[in-house]
């Protein structure tokens, strides 16, 4: 018999890559995840899932540093094992281009990804001829709409359930030893996190597959991103927009500008069209908080992770499962962890 209960609130790529490590690490757990949305409905499947982050200011870069390399190394294995056509996983190459020289040439992450390098000034005449600074490099490339099913496999094979249903409160269900909240833009309502807010985002899926590389503007509105069965082009990201709402300005705005960068968009397909609401914070929330629940001073967080969700999401799991560990070995000091 498994003897601690942990429930997982979520089903987003956060919230699953948490159950599974958990699951994974602690046998004696019954592992459950509980979500009003599963995939192929989540925030997570719209994401184009380019491994490369920016800076949250409020995590040191050492601990922001391992996060970004243990989701790297999760997902690199992967992309080299024979689950990466099934997980949805593969290397890719291309750029990220910027009008303006930044202060921070080489970014903290730069010697984590494969063959980061600075174009010379005559490659970017030649490519990116209205742009002052290139960043070449290879990441990786974690496509949800298969990479979370393929996660529930793993769960499941792992021991951990499924439940299907709307979590408006973390007192209203049958007693848990633990909780790990993974909600998301949910956490505003479900632990009054006035932190969190939507960041709005809209893409188009396109039939291009001519196109090899990923290019990405550094203000992060602007980028193409070829993938196993099309290319993510977009995008917004409007901060405390709730609408869900296809805008046919924005569609015309992004089309416009990666048609700048890629003239041959012009002959690609529109497959469909995705909108879906990041949960921004200015810096994710992965603690503990001493919170009575039936008794119990369960509560783990793991969330607000804006657009970052697949780059950070195994690295931020892992600190997680330390604060299960810690939590764990508060309530049962003798207990082999």
């Amino acid at each position: 018999m498994k003897s601690v209960r942990v429930a997982v609130v979520g089903a987003g790529v956060v919230g699953l890559s948490t159950a599974v490590c958990i699951a994974e690490a602690l046998p004696f757990c019954s592992v459950t995840v509980l979500a009003e949305k599963f995939s192929p409905d989540t925030t997570s499947d719209g994401a184009a899932g380019v491994l490369f982050p920016h800076t949250f200011p409020d995590i040191s870069l050492e601990r922001q540093r391992r996060w970004f390399k243990d989701s790297f190394d999760h997902l690199l294995a992967i992309a080299q094992s024979q689950h990466a056509p099934e997980a949805g996983v593969l290397l890719t190459s291309g750029w990220q281009i910027f009008k303006e020289v930044p202060e921070v040439k080489k970014p903290f992450w730069s010697d984590l990804v494969i063959g980061f390098r600075l174009l010379t000034q005559d490659e970017i005449v030649q490519r990116f001829p209205d742009h002052k600074l290139v960043q070449a490099f290879t990441t990786l490339k974690c496509e949800c709409v298969t990479y979370l099913p393929w996660l529930e496999k793993r769960l499941r094979k792992a021991g951990g359930n499924m439940e299907q249903r709307k979590v408006g409160s973390l007192q209203e269900h049958e007693p848990q030893n633990l909780i790990v909240n993974c909600s998301g833009l949910g956490s505003k309502s479900l632990v009054g996190d006035d932190k969190v807010y939507p960041v709005r985002g809209q893409v188009l899926k396109m039939e291009a597959p001519w196109l090899k590389n990923f290019i990405t503007e550094s203000d992060g509105k602007t980028y193409i991103y070829p993938g196993i069965h099309s290319v993510t082009v977009g995008g917004t990201r409007q901060e405390g927009d709730w609408r869900l709402q296809a805008d046919e300005g924005d569609r015309e705005a992004m089309l416009a500008r990666c048609s700048r960068l890629e003239p041959s968009l012009c002959k690609a397909k529109v497959l469909n069209e995705w909108v879906g609401l990041r949960p921004g914070r200015k810096s994710p929330r992965v603690e503990r908080e001493l919170m009575e629940l039936q008794g119990r001073k369960v509560p783990v967080h793991n969330y607000g992770h804006g657009g970052l969700g697949v780059g950070f999401a195994w690295g931020t799991s892992l600190d997680a499962l330390g604060l299960v560990k810690q939590c764990l070995h508060d309530v049962h000091p003798q207990a082999k962890l």
